[in-house]
């Protein structure tokens, strides 16, 4: 299936800023399941590609003049093979065992893992989980911030894409099992679920296995991959830091088109 993607994010401020630096995933590569036909960024300058630790294309945007707002779009067509369910990489899955403050599993959400997968360790025993999660943590955009932890929105009960992949990569690390945040989009025919979203990946038998706990999914079939990391803050599309300004305002804009249909956010 060949998607074609469009993402524009505008920042603008009260005042002034006199300096900025973004970091900007929003690159997709090629892969076992998706091929890059075209991609494109436009930005206020030109800037270098280079790669993250995770080997994740990364583009660092700084800004030294003043500026009273900020564009960055991204947009291309991606081949998405729907058949394929596991992907191979040349890293090691081992440092995707470690966890992260968003992600680090408290005494509940290690009883709920093994609850629901007891001694099992394999891709049955974790869509169990990732079902389990969806059915815990109903779906409530506004309900967490991007500062919630797993542990936090697991008590609550509630949370978005973000929420629902921490919790499932802090109860899969907790069982010995590496598993990392994925940033992308998605195309679906529920508009209550934003285009721009978030899903884990486990590894399991020598590959890479999706599990989009939030809509339920153990196949990546309408799912483009933008980065992967421990966390949120190592994949997310768009973070940033900047020196003066006063009160932001972010619109971020996802069109996601297929064959199919067309997605708006």
């Amino acid at each position: 299936m060949k998607l074609s993607i469009r993402h524009d994010t505008t920042y603008s401020y009260a005042d002034e800023v006199c300096t900025s630096i973004q970091f900007l995933r929003l690159t997709p590569q090629n892969s076992e399941r998706q091929q890059i036909l075209e991609w494109h960024l436009e930005l206020p300058r030109l800037v270098r590609s280079q790669l993250d630790p995770y080997g994740n294309i990364l583009h660092v945007l700084t800004m030294d003049e003043p500026h009273g707002a900020l564009v960055l779009s991204a947009y291309g067509q991606v081949e998405i093979d729907q058949a394929r369910e596991v992907e191979h990489d040349s890293q090691s899955p081992l440092p995707f065992l470690r966890s992260s403050p968003l992600t680090k599993a408290d005494a509940a959400l290690s009883a709920f893992a093994a609850q629901h997968c007891g001694t099992r360790r394999d891709r049955a025993a974790l869509i169990e989980l990732m079902h389990a999660l969806a059915a815990h943590m109903v779906y409530s955009p506004g309900a967490t911030t991007v500062d919630t932890t797993a542990a936090e929105a697991f008590a609550g009960g509630v949370g978005v894409c973000q929420d629902h992949t921490h919790a499932f990569l802090a109860c899969a690390r907790g069982l010995g099992i590496p598993a990392r945040y994925v940033s992308g989009y998605l195309c679906t025919e529920d508009e209550s679920h934003l285009a721009s979203h978030a899903w884990a990946e486990a590894w399991i038998d020598g590959g890479w296995y999706s599990f989009d706990v939030t809509n339920r999914l153990a196949r990546p079939e309408r799912h483009l991959k933008l980065a992967v990391g421990l966390d949120y803050l190592d994949a997310c599309p768009v973070r940033g830091m900047r020196r003066g300004g006063g009160a932001e305002h972010m619109l971020a804009r996802v069109q996601v088109n297929s064959m199919f249909q067309v997605q708006h956010q």
